[in-house]
């Protein structure tokens, strides 16, 4: 089921592991049973013992693309499943009919096999959704109002928001309250049928409106809502809020460990109130379900907020939910990033109980550490300059070759076409060398008046060459540089450790060369915190985010499949685009640069 096995992601303990190891040390799951599908007690009893040691859910609600916070809870809840000989159920909380679609469910579920994870087995396809427990839900609501901890409350939503009170003053009962059972069950099923208006009535857990926590004064467990249901059509016109659904769906999958951020911490009174009070009524097996709660990911120079996403994609700020500036698993697929780097990520920072902030550098690193192992080198002229070597054959070509892998000899070496004219990077010749400039530049005079020859460097894989001027156009701009080549230098041949020079600079054959367009991706705001201190978040994004260039890459590129990886060497990470790439006119992602260019 949970397939990856990183050599980087190490075993790792923190406190959510302490709390496994205690609970399986101690048999508190050794008498569970599992009926084969998620359901409540009557589904499990008499079933037999549970294959999985724990479960663990990852809970999406299907209202958006996930992100690299959801990478982090994915990589954890599959983890310790994986980990602890376990299952880890792939559920959608798609109880708010008005914000979810089929487009997002699709997307997640792309996003989760991506990072290589899935949700079968021992046989069983382990992919549920809220909405198909909306009767055991329903059901479980008729017994709380029967129980007499439920009512059906009929004040406004500005009446109830009035009497709820404040972290210093009690809340007020409302005058509903203590309607009789009967009374409040007709109503129920009167919401059920439809014959009330949205907003007119609630229905209310019974539990203390004096309680110091908030969450405890008679949360509204359902309300009416008539709208149609990706999944459910027109059945329902009421739907249960999510932290009454939320626990409801946990205890029926026999969910052991519900993993969930910090700010659910308030909420777990209602959590296990809400389980006790249906257990009490034979409605849900024990052991109960947990919840553990672990801080959540926040990553400097991105906004993981929903509603900032949005925010950005609807006004045209990105383009689209898979533009690589996003920090979407769509757009970091794009990008170029890896699943791998993506899990040791998600390793790497750990999991804690109080907030803290990551650095975007640490992403980036495990992304370079991961595309440094596996990506073949390739060579790309990023600013093409064009080279003419004077004194070699017109029209002779011959190869060079270059390894694809410098760590690993075992994956042989390419021909790299050699011709009499090249282009190199721009920066790559000065007219008037710097000092400590080593690459190519023209004869001349030093500063104290000596005769200058040209410098000599190597073409990386090739030969030794001298600079011997360069060509202009009526404007002054630089159109070539001309050269001389060492014909005995070529690399890998006895001569060319004759030859001794600073500068090594890399090259394509123009000949051979084919233009293409790279985008340099970086990152989408130029601050740390983008929006802090109440300002505009929209102000901070990067102008420089995204540019687009035209570049000369080796013929080895032309033809290379949608999402292949690659280093260009010198320069960085780079992807095949897997949207607009075509065979023979590919389009190149930036994923990440050699090192760290925002380093303090």
């Amino acid at each position: 089921m949970n397939k990856p096995t990183d050599a980087a992601a190490a075993h790792v303990t923190n406190f959510i592991r302490n709390v496994i190891d205690a609970d399986l040390a101690g048999g508190k799951y050794a008498s569970r049973t599992w009926g084969g599908r998620p359901g409540l007690a009557a589904t499990h009893a008499g079933a037999p013992g549970d294959p999985a040691k724990i479960r663990t859910r990852f809970p999406p609600e299907p209202n958006g693309y996930l992100h690299f916070g959801h990478a982090k809870s994915i990589c954890l809840n599959f983890g310790l499943a994986r980990d602890y000989g376990g299952v880890c159920h792939m559920r959608f909380d798609d109880t708010n009919p008005e914000k979810e679609e089929q487009e997002y469910v699709d997307s997640i579920l792309d996003a989760v096999r991506w990072l290589s994870y899935g949700w079968s087995a021992n046989g069983t396809e382990h992919l549920y959704h809220a909405s198909d427990y909306f009767d055991a839900m329903y059901r479980a609501a008729e017994y709380l109002v029967t129980s007499s901890n439920a009512y059906v409350d009929e004040q406004s939503a500005e009446e109830m928001r009035a009497a709820r009170g404040t972290l210093t003053e009690h809340g007020q009962n409302s005058p509903w309250r203590d309607r009789p059972a009967a009374e409040s069950l007709a109503r129920l099923r009167e919401m059920r049928a439809g014959k009330h208006a949205d907003g007119s009535m609630v229905l209310r857990a019974k539990i203390d409106m004096t309680s110091p926590n908030i969450n405890l004064r008679d949360p509204a467990i359902y309300r009416i809502k008539k709208a149609t249901h990706h999944r459910s059509g027109d059945k329902w016109c009421i739907y249960p809020m999510y932290t009454y659904a939320h626990p409801i769906e946990d205890a029926l999958e026999q969910i052991t460990h519900s993993i969930c951020t910090l700010e659910f911490a308030d909420q777990r009174p209602f959590y296990d109130w809400l389980l006790e009070r249906l257990a009490e009524g034979g409605l849900l097996a024990k052991p109960l379900p947990q919840q553990i709660e672990f801080a959540r990911l926040n990553l400097s120079y991105v906004v993981l907020s929903k509603r900032k996403l949005v925010q950005l994609v609807d006004e045209g700020h990105v383009e689209g939910w898979d533009d690589p500036r996003l920090p979407t698993l769509a757009g970091a697929r794009r990008r170029g990033y890896t699943p791998e780097g993506l899990r040791r990520f998600a390793e790497r920072i750990g999991v804690s109980k109080s907030d803290s902030w990551i650095d975007y550098g640490v992403l980036e690193e495990c992304m370079r550490e991961h595309l440094n192992e596996v990506a073949p080198r390739r060579v790309a002229v990023l600013d093409p300059l064009k080279l003419i070597i004077d004194n070699y054959p017109e029209g002779a070509e011959e190869e060079c070759l270059a390894p694809n892998h410098p760590q690993k000899p075992e994956l042989g070496k390419r021909p790299l076409p050699f011709s009499r004219e090249l282009w190199i990077e721009r920066e790559d010749f000065m007219e008037t060398p710097a000092k400590g400039y080593f690459r190519l530049y023209p004869p001349g005079v030093t500063p104290a008046g000596d005769p200058r020859p040209g410098n000599r460097v190597r073409l990386r894989h090739g030969f030794v060459i001298e600079c011997a001027g360069c060509d202009k156009d009526a404007s002054g701009n630089i159109t070539a540089v001309r050269c001389n080549y060492f014909a005995d230098s070529k690399s890998g041949t006895p001569g060319a450790d004759t030859y001794k020079v600073k500068g090594n600079i890399h090259w394509v054959s123009a000949r051979h060369a084919c233009r293409c367009e790279v985008r340099l991706y970086d990152r989408l705001f130029r601050v740390p915190r983008p929006g802090a201190g109440e300002r505009d978040f929209l102000l901070d994004l990067n102008p420089e985010a995204k540019k687009v260039i035209s570049a000369q890459i080796e013929p080895a590129l032309a033809h290379a499949p949608p999402e292949a990886r690659f280093q260009f060497e010198r320069h960085g990470y780079f992807v095949a685009d897997r949207i607009d790439s075509k065979p023979g006119a590919p389009v190149f992602n930036r994923a990440v640069t050699l090192k760290d260019a925002w380093q303090k």
